[in-house]
């Protein structure tokens, strides 16, 4: 869980708005997508670390940028300069620890968002953040890394699908959020399947390895709770101010993905629920399976008690014990000592003690 938590410390004592990469950083090479888009032209290409940045100034033009070079910290100032960026929005950009927020600089709207994936093979969530600037003509778009959920989306661009290229930057911005919003579901989804699959294991075989699984569980629960809780109000705040910079009939499109983040965070606690509900589970079963043991020590136990006391009786040093000579001692005790065991099986067992 150490590569949820960033290390924040090393911008102690300096000076606000100074651009200092916080994160992890990436070895991939930088990439910058544009996209020029109306419901007449359709432009898409690569750009150059050196190039302009300014958003195309065609009528009704939108321009999405999209980078994943914020370990840059130096391109994120250039592209500050050319878009007139408050220094403290590039230096949330670079710091991936941001909670989601939103924030309205009236020329501009920034938001911070995490987009959450299912890594298959090690079987965890892996945590991104998204920090998106909405202008008047533009969006820009940072990323960690290279590989989003916004495929879809440069296909209705390309495509010419929906409503998209009909639409402003802000409905592309609602977009975004939508897709980002609706793969939650799509994680949480495999999130239930993996809990369905531990609490069938947990009720057959609960083992030591079960429950250091339910403690992984409950800690990245803990941390979707964290990256998920604040989505409610920062759409809610994008309402709320009424910018210039959305329009009328986006906020509609809008609150619908405020009802889908409502429904993400109540199957976050659900599943915390169930996690917390697993560990109690757990801790039933064992106590349950050290008292099976126990009653089956203690039924043998109550077995050998009367048979270790006539062994007792008759290994004492006299000579005068009754039937100590008599030829058929040793088969007449072995009889009282079946005899008792079976008594005690059959009371046992009428007692449902069996």
């Amino acid at each position: 869980m150490s590569k949820h938590f960033r290390n924040i410390g090393s911008k102690a004592g300096m000076v606000p708005g100074t651009l200092i990469h916080i994160g992890e950083r990436t070895t991939e090479k930088i990439k910058i997508t544009r996209f020029v888009y109306n419901d007449k032209i359709m432009e898409e290409d690569i750009l150059e670390e050196h190039q302009d940045f300014l958003p195309d100034e065609r009528e009704n033009a939108v321009t999405w940028i999209n980078l994943n070079a914020i370990h840059e910290p130096e391109l994120i100032g250039k592209i500050g300069e050319s878009l007139d960026l408050h220094l403290l929005t590039l230096e949330d950009i670079l710091n991936t620890g941001q909670r989601p927020k939103m924030e309205d600089f009236e020329e501009y709207i920034y938001i911070v968002i995490k987009m959450l994936t299912f890594n298959e093979t090690e079987s965890q969530v892996d945590v991104e953040q998204i920090s998106v600037i909405l202008g008047k003509n533009y969006v820009i778009s940072f990323q960690e890394k290279e590989g989003d959920v916004f495929d879809e989306i440069r296909d209705r661009i390309r495509l010419n699908k929906g409503k998209i290229r009909k639409k402003g930057p802000d409905y592309l911005l609602y977009t975004m959020l939508d897709a980002i919003v609706d793969n939650y579901f799509l994680l949480l989804e495999k999130f239930g399947e993996k809990l369905e699959f531990m609490e069938e294991n947990l009720v057959l075989k609960p083992e030591p390895e079960t429950l250091r699984e339910i403690y992984k569980q409950k800690r990245e629960l803990i941390y979707l709770r964290k990256s998920i809780w604040p989505l409610r109000e920062l759409i809610s705040n994008l309402d709320k101010y009424h910018s210039t910079l959305i329009k009328k009939d986006t906020y509609i499109y809008l609150r619908d993905v405020y009802d889908h983040s409502y429904q993400v965070q109540e199957t976050v606690e659900t599943f915390r629920d169930m996690v917390s509900g697993m560990l109690d589970i757990y801790l039933s079963s064992v106590s349950n399976k050290m008292n099976e043991i126990m009653k089956i020590l203690t039924i043998f136990a109550a077995i050998f008690i009367p048979l270790t006391f006539l062994a007792g009786v008759y290994g004492m040093n006299f000579k005068y014990l009754p039937e100590l000579n008599w030829k058929w001692a040793y088969p007449v005790w072995w009889g009282i000592s079946l005899l008792l065991i079976s008594g005690m099986l059959f009371y046992f067992r009428r007692k449902n003690w069996l």
